[in-house]
């Protein structure tokens, strides 16, 4: 099975890596710069330079599925989280059903289930989230996609849950569980079709994502 990951060179996509890694996998790692790919390439990947703005149908060639966890960032404007995180999504749920990939696992956010619902300052955000997401289930492309709660460094609990903390305070997750996550959506045949809310919590990947 081959892996293609865009956003590979993000945090979420490093740590995946080193999961699939550890997996005795060879990802492919979708990256913009030759500085990048080298960066993949020393954690085990395979190096693909691609970018999300241009034509990247020929990165998928021979990939089984692929996991979509690119972001355009905090520090940039709309503009780019129109351009990435909700036009290139969309390009990415099409390239991968032209190419017959058998999952697509879409890295979202909370939020992106209803963006009226959240905060007016980020609306723009889970707004594109909430309409890749909705292009991803017309598609027609078998899908997975997990919406993470709030992102942290801390170390993996290796326990989660899919339902919503009542406390604010409680919906995060660290971005090592997601990644591990994603790697048991990848090998569930179970979690396709599945739209899943994730924040830490005391379940297995198992016991939450069935």
């Amino acid at each position: 099975m081959t892996t293609l990951i865009i956003g590979a060179h993000g945090q979420i996509g490093q740590l995946l890596i080193k999961t699939l890694v550890a997996e005795g996998e060879t990802p492919r790692a979708m990256v913009r710069a030759e500085a990048q790919a080298q960066m993949v390439k020393d954690l085990g990947a395979e190096p693909v330079i691609a970018d999300l703005e241009g034509d990247f149908q020929s990165a998928l060639k021979g990939c089984d599925k692929v996991v979509f966890t690119a972001g355009s960032g905090a520090k940039t404007g709309p503009d780019k989280t129109i351009l990435v995180d909700m036009w290139g999504a969309m390009k990415a749920v099409d390239a991968a059903k032209a190419a017959g990939v058998s999952q697509f696992v879409m890295v979202s956010s909370r939020g992106a289930e209803d963006p009226e619902a959240g905060p007016a300052k980020i609306k723009h955000y889970t707004v594109c989230k909430k309409l890749a997401d909705d292009h991803l289930l017309r598609s027609g492309q078998p899908y997975t996609i997990l919406r993470p709660g709030r992102l942290t460094n801390d170390a993996a609990e290796h326990k989660v849950t899919t339902q919503w903390p009542t406390e604010a305070d409680n919906q995060w997750i660290p971005r090592e569980d997601v990644a591990l996550a994603i790697k048991h959506c990848l090998k569930t045949p179970a979690t396709v079709g599945k739209v899943y809310p994730l924040f830490h919590g005391e379940l297995s990947f198992r016991e939450a994502l069935s």
